[in-house]
């Protein structure tokens, strides 16, 4: 054999080695879902959006504009001034003990030339800078929550819904979470005008912040696992409810709100669960769940 037949086939030995190696070293270090004893996954941070984008918002209309953040995903209104709807996933996997920040903020990310909200347009107004994806619900680290405190994600709520009935509303979130479920929330506003501590107003910052006439929700309940849109059956919980944004709305408890996934999209427009099987949406979508357990 000559020598550079030697040299040729060691140097394919080489090269299958290392061929080896490497799929034995992505073997090891490929990301593995730790599982529990029954085989179901443990709790995971899943995607804000899994449930489907019920305006079909795109980066194309500043009226409808997709906001993608890793804590939540929001649509965007230019010309109110605040979020059409925000979406997000809950499990224990989100949540920690990280303080709350209270660093409300303008957001950074919106379109050059876009007004961006300020803290201070919301002073004297009247109305509590209310979050749609709430603080608590995104306490796993200071950066997580620090997201919560961008102004695209507050809305001007009346004090008392902000403070009572929308915070029982919250917490009720993340009871559900505590007691071995999932949720999937996408929260929202509607319409023009509501009541705060100073009375009514359409809008603040010389109407450049509008004031919704009410706040939505939708929350989907599923016992912790994988593979959750699959897993939403014509027995899945979904709790939806609609609140005036008015001082009043504190007199009663949030699920004296409760309502239909099929009203709040004949009112909004919007498409919720778009990436659910249309004969689940048609049975769960038609449901009011008057949330006592």
């Amino acid at each position: 054999m000559s020598a550079k037949s030697i040299v040729m086939i060691h140097q394919l030995k080489t090269l299958v080695y290392l061929a080896g190696l490497s799929v034995l070293l992505n073997g090891c270090l490929r990301p593995v879902t730790p599982r529990t004893s029954t085989g179901s996954t443990q709790p995971t941070r899943d995607d804000n959006l899994a449930l489907g984008n019920p305006s079909r918002a795109t980066l194309n209309d500043p009226d409808n504009y997709l906001m993608a953040k890793s804590t939540y995903t929001l649509s965007y209104s230019r010309k109110r001034g605040i979020a059409n709807w925000v979406s997000w996933h809950l499990s224990s996997a989100w949540k920690g003990d990280s303080p709350r920040t209270n660093e409300f903020r303008p957001d950074p990310t919106l379109p050059t030339g876009w007004y961006a909200a300020k803290t201070s347009d919301y002073t004297h107004t009247g109305f509590d800078r209310g979050h749609l994806c709430p603080s608590d619900d995104r306490d796993g680290s200071a950066e997580d929550n620090a997201a919560t405190f961008l102004l695209t994600n507050i809305v001007p709520q009346a004090p008392r819904h902000n403070r009572e009935v929308w915070k029982y509303l919250e917490e009720y979130e993340r009871h559900l979470v505590a007691n071995g479920n999932e949720v999937y929330v996408i929260a929202g506003t509607y319409g023009v005008g509501g009541t705060g501590q100073n009375g009514p107003a359409s809008a603040l910052a010389g109407g450049k912040l509008t004031v919704p006439a009410s706040l939505w929700k939708i929350i989907v309940v599923l016992p912790t696992g994988s593979d959750d849109v699959s897993r939403i059956s014509t027995n899945t919980r979904v709790i939806a409810v609609n609140i005036p944004n008015v001082q009043s709305a504190a007199d009663k408890p949030w699920n004296a709100y409760v309502t239909s996934i099929d009203l709040l999209e004949n009112q909004t427009g919007y498409d919720f669960l778009s990436n659910v099987s249309a004969d689940v949406q048609r049975i769960i979508e038609a449901r009011v769940d008057g949330g006592n357990s």
